[in-house]
């Protein structure tokens, strides 16, 4: 008789522990800040390949290569600055070096600059296919903290270039500076296509800014994995009204300074442009609008109504912490002259009141280092006109925010949301704006009880000078880590460049 052998029934072994995690950096003993919620959590930061590992409290410090004790401080996530102008004054070359470090200063890991044709940054026309490569070239190796850029189509060409600057460059957000239909960067221009290095059959006008829309839409459609993340960002000033104002307040000599700028571009002027801009959004089925820098109540007040009229148009508001601190009787004169203008103080009243109501989406800074003699020659002190527009400020931007904030009411939560998770999400940045497992290991260390005092000189920025100067703040970031790296601590600039270029939307 025969008989067939059994098959050898295999062994079950037990489950297995999963395997102690050793991260590469431990973050110890800090208050952690999410964007979500009303609560700190007191917690840990493990820290693996530039990725959160774990946040919880009393981790095993004994496991980690390196542990950092953050003393009890607040960790915010890094901050995303998702309004800079890199290289607009000065060298890309030497802008992105010195004013990324000026952002790892305030806490920010992730700089998202505004970058076009025509004078000033490159000082070229031309299509995108030959001027952007250039611009990433220079770029790399540069930044201190990651970065990447919105475009400005200038032209018809550049909106032809929209699905290739997606697909190619991963650039994800595109920008329309209403008030140059008259203007140039700093004040009212004949020769607008010599301004813009725009061809002679091309114009920066209306028609230009719905095709630009129309584009973008096109561009949607054709990912629509990507649509969510895909958008259009506007300076929100009319061109004719601040040429017409402009011209009665240079003849009213008794009117000068920062009243004087604020009356040429009166904020009914932003508006205007608010109103126009959302119904070509409406008329051209682009939802994702982002409207930049509103700086008085009469802007906040259009923007809110036209979310109302057009509720299918997702509308995200902008304020810079420019805006949030600075009003036209400040002693900076013209230094701080900025486009839109630094407003009276109900203006920035009513910003408060809007930020803290989650009527204002994100604050930025802004940033656009302009150094003194570049700003405002000697023998045009004290005059407005003569002076150029925009001023740095990415160091102070989450220290201001918190000092002012807190004394405000806000949470630190949302603080959060304003400085790092909002602009994150709409720019497609999805491993930033939370400290959270999977994240990029983006931090920055804020002590909340520290007062200092704004001193340019203390600023790594090349600019000289700020408009904040002589300003008490209560809170200052004391280290700040790049996807796990730490790139300042203690008040100087740690390493070399280590920031990586955000190709958008990331993974």
């Amino acid at each position: 008789m025969t008989t067939t052998p059994r098959k050898a029934i295999p062994r079950m072994n037990a489950a297995r522990p999963p395997k102690p995690i050793r991260p590469d950096l431990l973050i110890k003993n800090v208050r952690v800040v999410r964007p979500h919620g009303q609560a700190l959590h007191e917690a840990d930061i493990a820290i693996k390949d530039g990725r959160i590992v774990q946040v919880a409290p009393a981790l095993d410090a004994s496991r980690a290569k390196a542990v950092h004790d953050g003393r009890g401080r607040l960790a915010f996530p890094g901050v995303v600055d998702a309004h800079m102008h890199a290289g607009i004054y000065s060298p890309l070359a030497e802008d992105a070096v010195t004013e990324s470090q000026a952002a790892a200063m305030g806490g920010v890991t992730s700089s998202l600059n505004y970058f076009r044709t025509g004078q000033y940054y490159l000082n070229k026309g031309g299509p995108y296919k030959d001027f952007y490569p250039e611009v990433l070239k220079t770029a790399k190796g540069r930044f201190h903290v990651d970065y990447g850029f919105h475009l400005a189509p200038m032209d018809g060409t550049h909106i032809a270039e929209i699905p290739q600057l997606i697909a190619k460059h991963g650039v994800a957000s595109f920008k329309i500076f209403m008030f140059y239909g008259s203007h140039g960067l700093h004040g009212a221009s004949d020769s607008q296509r010599d301004f813009l290095m725009i061809g002679p059959d091309e114009r920066y006008d209306f028609a230009h800014f719905e095709f630009i829309m129309r584009g973008i839409q096109a561009a949607r459609e054709q990912w629509p994995d990507k649509a969510a993340q895909i958008s259009l960002s506007l300076h929100c000033e009319t061109a004719e009204i601040m040429t017409a104002y402009t011209r009665l307040v240079e003849k009213n000599k008794g009117l000068k300074g920062l009243p004087a700028y604020h009356a040429s571009r009166p904020p009914h002027s932003e508006g205007l442009a608010v109103f126009i801009a959302s119904y070509l959004a409406h008329e051209t089925n682009l939802s994702n609008i982002n409207l930049l820098h509103l700086s008085s109540r009469k802007a906040v007040q259009a923007a809110l109504m036209m979310a109302d009229v057009f509720p299918h148009i997702d509308f995200r508001r902008e304020v810079t912490i420019g805006h949030l601190m600075l009003d036209v009787t400040s002693p900076a004169a013209e230094l701080a002259k900025v486009n839109p203008p630094i407003r009276p103080r109900e203006d920035v009243e009513y910003l408060w009141d809007a930020l803290l109501a989650g009527e204002l989406d994100w604050v930025v800074s802004d940033h656009a280092c302009c150094r003194h003699e570049t700003k405002i020659p000697k023998r045009y002190f004290g005059n407005i006109w003569m002076a150029k527009s925009g001023f740095g400020g990415t160091e102070y931007l989450l220290p201001a925010l918190v000092s002012e904030g807190s004394r405000r009411g806000m949470s630190y939560n949302q603080m959060a949301r304003v400085t790092s998770w909002n602009p994150a999400r709409r720019f497609g940045l999805n491993r930033k704006g939370d400290i959270d497992v999977g994240f990029d290991a983006d931090v920055a260390l804020v002590d909340p009880a520290q007062r200092w005092t704004i001193r340019a000189k203390e600023s790594p920025s090349t600019q000289g000078y700020s408009p904040f100067e002589g300003l008490e703040l209560s809170a200052r970031v004391d280290t700040t880590f790049l996807r796990g790296e730490c790139i300042y601590d203690g008040g100087r600039i740690v390493g070399k460049p280590r920031g990586q270029y955000l190709f958008r939307p990331t993974d």
